[in-house]
């Protein structure tokens, strides 16, 4: 019997792993496109220096393009008009005709090419970003490749299964019928995107919008407009090995005062923003005669609530990086420390020297992962910020609150490096005794200034977090799952992460976007992928032809007794309540 037992198992093994080679989806190839390695990104290039002050980043129909981290001059770029942006949502809006009845196995394709090019190519687009954003090589792995990679898988292992037709349950009365929907493609998207992921934010919107049928129009920021150019020749490579139009995917790159040439554009049916709330105000407005929809991701304020008997010295390492990651320019990252009154020291003494000690540098020139240069440093800590546009503003934000009690203990200031005096350095700040009633604590920085605040109760410490205008993310640290569940349940946020910050962003299965002045809408998750197509609600008979809908002759026209007809529905409403 037991022989019998196990021939059976192994018969069923069998079939089921026959069933599964049939059945399984079917894969096209994924094409190797030529490499995207520019010049300017290879260890031995060296580039002319920015002048001193710098130029405007667009000037007279041209986007200058400069390393804050050294000052070289990277390229010079033409900038987009409102002529040249209509022709390329035109373009957008005739290639999405037939790609809007594309297969998933199609679309997989194009995603697995992608992801194959992010693999093999991942030092060189770590280097193109460290170039164009100042950022070291780390920032870069974090913030575009971890990030890149999370969205293709996610969206290759569950993106089909989501936009798929599914099926609704009705009731009683609608027994004879099947109640379907389904998700269709929106046409031409837009997203506007930030600088401070070049690399992620424009692949992060293109996966999205391709997968679910739709063409995609990305605004880059002018500030990144070279590491754009070499993303997008990335991916109409990508387009064209998988024989899909390029015109699928525009990229515009223009100055302010053009961008409501996208944002008005009455063919776009959806917007996502990423940016400031300011600016973001801006979008909302200019797309609102449109009814294009909208789905804002703006600035935060991210609190990290400390909770008493919170290990300070395990967790140190993790709150340095939360808010130095990008020099601070992550808007998931934590800028502002929340911290029983009684931990403040342990918490200003774990963190205190290592803030002092950061060294800022070019990865690309200061260290031997850009040049293989022996002689060079082994890493630096700290990038460059994308401009000193907000040096002055920074700094006042900082005197301001030390005139009103904060301690300044590190930093505070531009950062004249010693070996590039035209980058954009800030150096590393630790402001501790921040008070709520300061500027500094209400108002996103974006910036490497680690805020100390110091708490009495844990409901006090609730207030605080929920305190500003934002509320995108936050983090609750504390040695009890009970207290930080409490806790994060009463945050004003969009995400919370518990002992560990941003890491929800690496679930691609998980929505993100905030509330309040954070924006609304979200992206990443079903609900973004699902917010980039146009829901159809769709009945049909089950036994088609032969059991059909038909009208009662006491309610067919003309009808000829109300009352009857009225008793009739009134029993109808019954039935359907009893089957509800």
């Amino acid at each position: 019997m037991a022989i019998e037992a196990w021939g059976a198992v192994v018969t069923a093994v069998a079939v089921l792993a026959v069933g599964y080679a049939f059945w399984r989806p079917r894969e096209l190839p994924v094409p190797e496109i030529e490499h995207v390695n520019p010049p300017q990104a290879r260890p031995e290039w060296k580039g002319a220096m920015r002048p001193d002050p710098s130029p405007p980043v667009v000037a007279n129909g041209k986007v200058h393009c400069i390393d804050p981290a050294t000052g070289y001059v990277i390229d010079v770029l033409e900038a987009d008009t409102p002529l040249t942006i209509h022709a390329k949502i035109t373009a957008a809006v005739n290639a999405q005709h037939t790609f809007r009845s594309s297969t998933w196995v199609e679309r997989r394709q194009f995603l697995h090419t992608l992801r194959a090019w992010v693999m093999r190519d991942m030092e060189i687009l770590a280097r193109i970003a460290c170039r164009d954003t100042g950022k070291t090589a780390i920032d870069a792995a974090f913030g575009e490749l971890l990030t890149t990679c999370a969205k293709l898988n996610w969206t290759l292992a569950n993106g089909e299964r989501i936009l798929r037709p599914e099926t609704r349950g009705g009731n009683l009365l609608l027994a004879h019928k099947r109640c379907t929907v389904i998700h269709e493609p929106l046409g031409v998207v837009a997203a506007c995107v930030s600088w401070n992921y070049p690399v992620h934010n424009m692949l992060g919107p293109i996966i999205s919008a391709v997968f679910a049928g739709n063409a995609i129009v990305v605004k880059c920021s002018e500030q990144v407009a070279w590491t754009s150019q070499q993303v997008i020749l990335g991916v109409h490579r990508c387009l064209a090995a998988c024989n899909l139009p390029q015109d699928l995917v525009q990229l515009v790159v223009c100055a302010p005062e053009h961008a409501e040439s996208v944002t008005r554009d009455a063919r776009l049916a959806h917007i996502t923003f990423i940016g400031s709330d300011r600016v973001g105000r801006a979008v909302a407005l200019a797309a609102a005669p449109q009814l294009t929809a909208t789905t804002l991701e703006l600035g935060g304020k991210d609190p990290a609530v400390i909770l008493p008997g919170t290990n300070i010295a395990f967790f140190a390492s993790m709150f340095l990086r939360a808010c130095f990651q990008a020099m601070g320019q992550n808007c998931i990252g934590i800028e502002r420390f929340l911290v029983p009154r009684e931990l403040t020291d342990t918490l200003v003494e774990a963190v205190c020297e290592r803030i002092g000690a950061l060294q800022c540098g070019s990865t690309l020139d200061d260290t031997r992962f850009g040049t293989h240069d022996s002689a060079q440093k082994d890493a630096v800590d700290c990038g460059a910020m994308i401009s000193d546009a907000r040096f002055a503003e920074l700094e006042s934000l900082i005197e301001d609150a030390v005139r009103h009690g904060a301690k300044l203990v590190h930093g505070g200031h531009r950062l004249r490096h010693p070996r590039w005096p035209l980058g954009y350095y800030f150096a590393p700040t630790l402001l501790t005794h921040v008070t709520p009633d300061m500027k500094i604590a209400q108002e996103e920085l974006f910036a490497p200034v680690f805020l100390v605040m110091s708490y009495d109760t844990v409901s006090e410490a609730i207030a605080l977090a929920n305190g500003t205008p934002y509320g995108l993310g936050s983090s609750v640290f504390g040695p009890s799952r009970a207290e930080c569940l409490a806790v994060a349940a009463q945050l004003d946020c969009g995400m919370v992460n518990i002992n560990d910050f941003g890491i929800s962003y690496l679930n691609q299965g998980l929505p993100f976007g905030g509330c309040k002045h954070s924006g609304y809408g979200r992206f990443a998750g079903p609900e973004g992928l699902l917010g980039l197509t146009r829901p159809k609600a769709m009945t049909e008979d089950v036994a088609f032809g032969l059991v059909q809908t038909s009208i009662p002759p006491v309610v067919d026209y003309p009808v000829r007794d109300t009352e009857k007809s009225w008793m009739f529905l009134q029993g109808l409403v019954r039935l359907a309540d009893c089957s509800g």
